[in-house]
């Protein structure tokens, strides 16, 4: 961390969802005069704090919106910040990065503390163009469009209206007949609304590759990893991860599938097949509602570090289902109305982080649980750091603060399960879920590679590069059937939401897994006191290093192919093979 001087620049109490507020105090920077390193120090200073302000203020209204996509209030809200806010901050940005750019230049501030942060600008002026911030505001209308679309779908079940999300349990139930009707309810259900769905992605794909041609690249795929910030690997290095997924990894997943055929007595799977328990029992039911959830994590951290049960214990008892009102940090249970999925908001200014998520008493909310908590933690431990560039890490690394989280509380998950029998299954879950993740994850990566490689493409032809990618890194077609099922095949891409909000971001997870398997083998070969503290050395360095030096602080070796993962898909079969099932 470095002594930088403090700031009043930015006033205590300020709503940076109005323009008219923030429009003065992003002048002034503009037009403050610069004449030494310790002025443009306090010049950056007095910038982060009103870009955290700005940060937030967003950050708040998105969190409202996805709590509650059927709130007329709340929705307004965001699609006002995002249509008269975002548009003209971004063109002052933008003035502000040149004018960083050439101070730093200027008072040598290129390197070292300041290497990530002139890098990043010096990207970000080359990328700027005015016309784009127009599309760029249309893109995310988009999203909250598919966000309302996916929020709104429920299914009707026994007589009870169901999210999306509380159907997930009755796709593990040991009646095959339960998880059949379930699975094509669902599947039905957003076929219901792949029409819509495909042409809300038709127009990103084209908005998108708009954007790349006006910054002067052929396609989206350069534009995106200039974007964000991929300066320490290539679209190469992704094609070298899928094919080390290929190699080593689908082997893993076609023994757990044959595996899982034979335990459950059947000549081929089937999709509804995949998520219940394959020694047919019940599934796990670790938790009644968010307020237990919690409860519940909280004995988990109190078990593995005092000092992640504290920052645990400052966010909240799980009982807020009203989105930031109140200060609230976590809004957990799933309803209608609500945005599909879960995420980790970290507010820039008062540095607290919001958990959102849709809890349906099932265990992948307790991996879901225990991951937005490892970002948070990520943030907490960020939380003296000055700059808020450096609040957070670059997503690659982001995701090693929560995977990291779903391994290392392994031992302790006996607080959702007092059946030593269930934790086992919970925790066999977890790592074979830790390898068989990867193929989803290629999968997601490659399909992205595919679609902006060929803007022009038609639905068609997107359908059918889908198909093949899944016959590449999907379940093998000889141990899962999809007979009747093929338009339903076609667009299981769209309950991936990261396709529509934040393209291309989806590689992070893979990289991300690989450094938390190695975080997790430190624990088991060097003691899980050192495994959290190589986990807090490098957590604490937020973005302030390149990509490379964050792994390295934590003892772990940057790449993602063939040997690397080869290594840890290895570890991982010899460690499920000590578990009972």
């Amino acid at each position: 961390m470095t002594t930088m001087p403090t700031t009043d620049f930015v006033p205590e109490v300020l709503d940076a969802t109005k323009w008219e507020n923030i429009e003065p105090l992003l002048r002034k920077l503009l037009d403050r005069e610069v004449s030494t390193k310790e002025e443009l120090e306090k010049w950056i200073l007095d910038r982060s704090e009103l870009e955290a302000a700005i940060g937030e203020s967003g950050a708040n209204t998105y969190i409202d919106m996805t709590c509650d996509t059927g709130d007329e209030d709340k929705q307004a809200a965001y699609t006002s910040f995002i249509t008269t806010v975002v548009p003209k901050v971004k063109p002052v940005s933008f003035e502000l990065d040149k004018k960083m750019k050439a101070l730093c230049e200027e008072h040598g501030l290129t390197s070292d503390r300041f290497e990530v942060l002139f890098r990043d600008t010096a990207a970000d002026v080359e990328l700027f163009r005015p016309e784009n911030v127009s599309i760029e505001t249309e893109l995310a209308q988009l999203d909250q469009e598919y966000d309302k679309v996916c929020g709104a779908m429920t299914v009707e079940w026994k007589g009870e209206e169901k999210t999306m999300p509380m159907m997930g349990k009755f796709m593990e139930s040991a009646d095959r007949s339960v998880r059949e009707e379930a699975w094509r309810k669902v599947a039905q259900r957003r076929l219901d609304d792949q029409e819509k769905i495909s042409g809300i992605y038709d127009t990103m794909v084209q908005k998108r590759q708009t954007v790349a041609e006006n910054a002067g690249f052929e396609n989206f795929i350069g534009y995106a990893f200039k974007s964000k910030h991929r300066f320490d690997y290539t679209p190469e290095m992704c094609h070298a991860f899928h094919d080390a997924v290929q190699k080593h990894v689908m082997p893993f997943t076609a023994a757990l599938d044959a595996k899982r055929r034979e335990q459950l007595g059947l000549e081929q799977l089937r999709p509804w097949d995949l998520a219940v328990d394959p020694k047919n029992r019940a599934a796990l039911e670790p938790f009644e509602g968010g307020k237990d959830l919690v409860g519940k994590t909280q004995k988990v951290f109190d078990q593995l570090s005092p000092e992640l049960s504290e920052f645990f214990a400052s966010m909240g008892d799980g009982s807020n289902t009203s989105g930031t009102a109140n200060g609230a940090m976590l809004d957990l249970d799933s309803r209608k109305g609500k945005a599909p999925g879960g995420y980790l908001y970290f507010r820039d200014r008062s540095k607290l982080p919001f958990i959102f998520m849709n809890a349906a008493g099932q265990h992948r909310d307790v991996e879901t649980m225990v991951h937005e908590a490892g970002h948070a933690f990520h943030a907490m431990y960020c939380n003296d750091e000055p700059l808020v560039w450096y609040r957070s890490a670059p997503l690659e690394y982001a995701e090693v603060a929560s995977m990291s989280m779903e391994l290392l509380t392994m031992p302790y998950w006996d607080a959702y399960y007092p059946s030593e029998e269930d934790a086992n299954r919970a925790r066999r879950k977890q790592l074979e879920g830790s390898i068989g993740l990867l193929p989803w994850i290629a999968n997601i990566d490659a399909f992205q590679h595919w679609v902006y490689a060929n803007p022009g493409h038609s639905r068609d032809a997107r359908a059918q590069a889908w198909l093949d990618l899944e016959s590449r890194f999907g379940h093998q077609g000889h141990m899962v059937n999809w007979d009747g099922l093929e338009e339903e095949r076609k667009y299981v891409w769209q309950r991936q939401s990261h396709l529509f909000g934040v393209p291309f971001y989806y590689i992070e997870y893979g990289i991300a897994q690989l450094g938390a398997l190695g975080i997790w083998l430190i624990s088991l070969e060097q003691g899980e006191e050192a495994a959290l503290a190589a986990y807090k050395r490098s957590m604490q360095l937020g973005g302030s290093k390149p990509l490379p030096q964050l792994f390295e602080a934590a003892g772990l070796p940057f790449d993602f192919g063939d040997e690397t993962v080869g290594r840890l898909v290895e570890r991982v079969q010899i460690e499920l093979d000590k578990i009972p099932e």
